[in-house]
């Protein structure tokens, strides 16, 4: 059975930095790709970041990009989501997901399963 536990959220001022963890077991890590996806309040579930499984490839929406960045260490377990210039817009709750493939090209929204899906941790950033 996936679990994922996301951790690292809070309260930032405009401008602020947060950095988000997830631990993932019950599937093979490391043949994951991983995602972060974020919603916010009245809004769409929408796609954040993704890295390969082996962490050689990452993506990222258009508007984060050059202010997060995503990463993980597959000897623990983990993913993570650095977030620096932080913007009232970026006010959501992050999820980490897994992806059914290794590659980034599985993260498509479609392809993350609720059950693939952790809590979520909630981001507020104030202006």
């Amino acid at each position: 059975q996936v679990q994922l536990v996301e951790s690292g959220g809070g309260l930032a001022q405009s401008g602020g930095s947060l950095r988000l963890s997830c631990r993932g077991w019950g599937f093979n890590f490391g043949l994951s790709a991983m995602t972060w996806v974020r919603q916010g309040p009245g809004k769409e579930l929408e796609w954040v970041a993704r890295i390969a499984g082996s962490g050689g490839s990452t993506d990222y929406a258009d508007f984060v990009k050059g202010r997060f960045t995503v990463s993980r260490n597959n000897a623990i377990y983990e993913v993570y989501l650095e977030m620096n210039d932080l913007k009232p817009e970026d006010t959501a709750v992050y999820y980490c997901a897994r992806c059914p493939r290794p590659y980034t090209a599985s993260c498509a929204l479609p392809n993350i399963l609720p059950e693939n899906r952790g809590q979520g941790t909630q981001v507020t950033v104030s202006s």
